[in-house]
């Protein structure tokens, strides 16, 4: 159940006629020489702290380090209830979710890295939205994490996914990636939708550089992960309609990592350049650190 890249993963799941998640589980237990139930087990803790951090602020909004953001997700919430969201429903929920995330993390709350801090809300936003508004069990949602990690696996081992390598797209990129594959396989679409609504992402926000405000993971940050969100949704629609992906998954990924490696030292997760060096940004920083 081994694979290096998409294709091999791709191979592997016609071969033996098995979704992207099935093959990353079973991958998982040869790994780790185990069984299927503790690997469910383990992939079901990291998905109850996922739905916790998710929704911890969505009602009291936290104070986080650098004091940047906080409540935005309480007012995204609020706006939904009053039924003046532009886009009730799934899209407005896994903003939100996503954008609540990044307040726990900013407040050093317990969160799941997937695949970083940074772009920790992107995944639980998207899912736990599709969840509520799809009315999936926990066990149908645990399983489509191990297809979100398959992917983020594929990142890992043939590019990067930190900000200081490659750029935000690096971060929130693959963590919309990875929540675009997984939507895939929950709505039935088939392995290679998956990995063409993976591929979609990385397009769509390839070139997004990571320049945080005074060097906190808040500010621009936590909009980023609402619009990561967003991006993999759409994605998954794209694929889920048949849109075939001209640039394979594989390609890609050695796409933004090569784009990341190109940008300026400035634009990766330096705070000296983009958002971080403007008028506001600046003024920002002195608040903070005098």
């Amino acid at each position: 159940m081994d694979f290096k890249n998409a294709s091999e993963l791709l191979q592997v799941c016609q071969e033996n006629n098995l979704t992207i998640s099935e093959v990353m589980k079973q991958r998982e237990c040869d790994l780790m020489d185990t069984d299927m139930e503790q690997v469910t087990e383990r992939m079901s803790e990291v998905y109850q702290i996922m739905k916790a951090s998710a929704t911890k602020a969505i009602d009291k909004p936290i104070k986080t380090v650098g004091g940047i953001i906080g409540g935005e997700c309480h007012r995204l919430h609020v706006l939904a209830e009053e039924g003046k969201s532009l886009f009730p429903g799934i899209m407005s929920r896994a903003a939100a979710y996503a954008m609540g995330v990044l307040e726990v993390n900013a407040s050093m709350g317990l969160i799941v890295a997937a695949p970083t801090a940074g772009s920790s809300g992107v995944v639980p936003g998207v899912f736990l939205a599709y969840q509520e508004e799809n009315n999936k069990t926990d066990e149908e949602m645990v399983q489509a994490l191990f297809n979100a990690g398959a992917i983020g696996y594929l990142a890992m081992r043939n590019a990067t996914v930190a900000g200081a390598v490659g750029g935000c797209q690096a971060e929130i990129g693959i963590a919309a990636a990875m929540a675009a594959s997984a939507v895939t396989e929950l709505q039935g679409g088939s392995v290679e939708q998956c990995m063409d609504a993976a591929s979609i992402v990385l397009m769509n926000m390839l070139g997004l550089v990571c320049d945080p405000v005074a060097g906190l993971v808040e500010y621009p940050c936590q909009n980023r992960n609402a619009s990561g969100a967003a991006n993999a949704l759409v994605a998954a629609e794209i694929a889920l309609a048949g849109k075939k992906q001209l640039i394979p998954l594989d390609q890609m990924i050695e796409t933004m990592y090569k784009v990341g490696r190109n940008l300026p030292p400035a634009l990766r997760e330096t705070a000296l350049g983009g958002c971080a060096v403007t008028e506001a940004g600046r003024e920002c920083t002195k608040c903070i650190f005098g």
